[in-house]
């Protein structure tokens, strides 16, 4: 496959990846999703968040947490062509923020960022609950389509784009050889692009599975850990 195949997230998202393989594992809570169950839930948080005005360009934030909920929400807002960053500062520019609901207030946003808190649900009535209003969504992507060239990830004062991010993806891919069914354990903070780009969008594009909150050691890793391979998260960026 090209890497003009997974230009974005739309194209590495696409109805025709679905399957029954496993694509996403948390295993600190013993959670899995196959591919099917992981697209149509990154198209509901997508369209989820579109609803709550969320366009292309937008701002969006989420919990560094390397969990289902946290992934999920990054691949939707990308989709949309919003620009995420993990556990950076919420401000008025910031559309919506999704963290535990316990640690939201640790935010402080403001009345226009919309706030969707995921664990144990919100006693606020103004904070949306992600295990109830994403799963309400319609199982089907959204109709935004980036382009390769708009930006998807904001960390450290810099912005990396759909291409960029997919681009180095594809070569960690190729240069340590990640095929169907791999699995890419991670183990960093996703604040860092090469993680994502590495332990999140590498996979995928191979058909691998993302493995999280995991001590067993995988074919690969992004961070220090037990796996066959590791790599440092600074290196695919």
């Amino acid at each position: 496959m090209s890497d003009l195949e997974f230009a974005t997230l739309a194209t590495l998202l696409a109805r025709d990846r679905r399957s029954d393989a496993v694509a996403l594992v948390d295993d600190a809570a013993d959670r899995e999703y196959d591919y099917r169950r992981a697209l149509t839930t990154a198209w509901k948080a997508g369209l989820f968040f579109r609803n709550e005005g969320v366009r292309g360009g937008m701002r969006v934030s989420v919990a560094d947490e390397p969990i289902p909920e946290s992934i999920l929400s990054f691949l939707g807002a990308g989709l949309l062509g919003a620009v995420v960053s993990f556990d950076a500062p919420v401000d008025a520019e910031t559309k919506a923020l999704v963290a535990p609901t316990g640690r939201l207030n640790e935010f402080d946003a403001g009345p226009e960022t919309r706030q969707v808190g995921y664990g144990a649900e919100p006693t606020d009535p103004a904070v949306a609950y992600w295990e109830r209003d994403v799963w309400s969504e319609n199982p089907t992507p959204p109709p935004d389509r980036p382009a390769a060239t708009d930006p998807l990830l904001a960390t450290d004062g810099r912005t990396y784009s759909h291409g960029d991010l997919l681009g180095a993806a594809r070569n960690v891919v190729d240069e340590h050889d990640i095929g169907v069914g791999d699995h890419v354990a991670v183990r960093a903070s996703l604040t860092d692009p090469g993680v994502v780009a590495a332990g999140l969008l590498a996979p995928l594009a191979a058909g691998g599975v993302v493995v999280l909150r995991s001590e067993r050691r995988c074919v690969f890793g992004v961070g220090a850990g037990p796996d066959k391979t590791t790599i440092l998260p600074t290196d695919p960026l």
